[in-house]
């Protein structure tokens, strides 16, 4: 029985060869649909980086004790350069903070602060970041309790980023976009079934003729689904490279100020998806034209 199955197999694979012209305009016909559709998916994908992202200006100012040892306030201070989208740091001492405070207090009359001694304010830090985090929430939550775990700091006070456009561009995607992409992907498969469906027409003849020699309907199915599965998956195989080749000819056309953005290939899921339906919709065509 195995081989049998095996053999018909590669009968599937020669019969590929046996019909060259029908194979190759239906092979061209899939490639371009999944094409149209991969291109569609990744000006989405990329589009929905960009604008799904928000932008604007988070402020974090971080107060230790007032007794703090500034040799480890210091230390901590200088390990803040590594902090992801972290534009600005400004730092204050004692001393400096509450010289700050004489400075700002002096438009509405000035006080003096020589009589004070040593500063009670304590050890301050202002830290400005403009985050493009996806997870705006998730981010702020990381850095507070990063910040928080410093030694000696005593309470953290921040203002968070404030974007409109990512807001509701994250809801338009969701609740329409999405639905838009879902529609493709049926579309797409109707596209793919329907013309490796009509490129068995060639074949309708040498069907019939296995019908009246009574041939098994597996026997007769099992090839047109093996050479249905192997065009869409070469189809998809074939787009998905093109759709690369276009990729690395346009990632760079956006990196120019103020856009500077460098386009995204489609993620890993996306990519099978573009090859797994095609190949899935052959099979699944080839057996729905046999069975009429």
């Amino acid at each position: 029985m195995v081989g049998i199955i095996l053999r018909l197999f590669g009968r599937g694979v020669r019969d590929m060869a046996a019909h060259p012209l029908a194979q190759v305009f239906t092979l061209l016909a899939v490639t371009l649909a999944v094409f149209l559709a991969g291109l569609f998916l990744m000006a989405f994908v990329n589009l929905d980086q960009a604008l799904g992202t928000a932008r604007g200006k988070a402020v974090y100012q971080v107060y230790w004790h007032a007794d703090a040892d500034m040799k480890t306030v210091r230390s901590q201070w200088d390990s803040f350069g590594h902090m992801p989208w972290l534009t600005e740091v400004k730092t204050y001492t004692p001393e400096e903070a509450l010289e700050t405070l004489s400075g700002n207090l002096s438009s509405v009359g000035g006080v003096d602060t020589s009589w004070i001694g040593k500063s009670p304010l304590p050890p301050t830090a202002v830290l400005v970041f403009e985050p493009k985090a996806k997870d705006m929430s998730g981010w702020h939550d990381e850095t507070m309790t990063y910040l928080s775990g410093l030694p000696g700091v005593q309470r953290i006070g921040a203002s968070p980023v404030r974007d409109d456009l990512a807001r509701a561009w994250n809801v338009f995607s969701r609740n329409v976009m999405w639905p838009v992409i879902g529609f493709l992907g049926l579309v797409l498969s109707l596209v793919v079934g329907n013309t490796i469906k009509l490129s068995l027409v060639s074949r309708e003849t040498e069907i019939e003729i296995l019908h009246l020699v009574g041939a098994r309907n597996w026997y007769i199915r099992l090839p047109l689904l093996i050479t249905g599965g192997i065009q869409g998956l070469c189809g998809g195989l074939l787009a998905t490279g093109l759709l690369w080749v276009t990729w690395m000819q346009i990632r760079n056309v956006f990196m120019f100020p103020p856009v500077s953005m460098q386009l995204s290939f489609l993620p890993v899921e996306q990519v099978a998806m573009l090859v797994a339906v095609p190949a899935v919709m052959g099979v699944v065509s080839s057996w729905i034209a046999v069975k009429r």
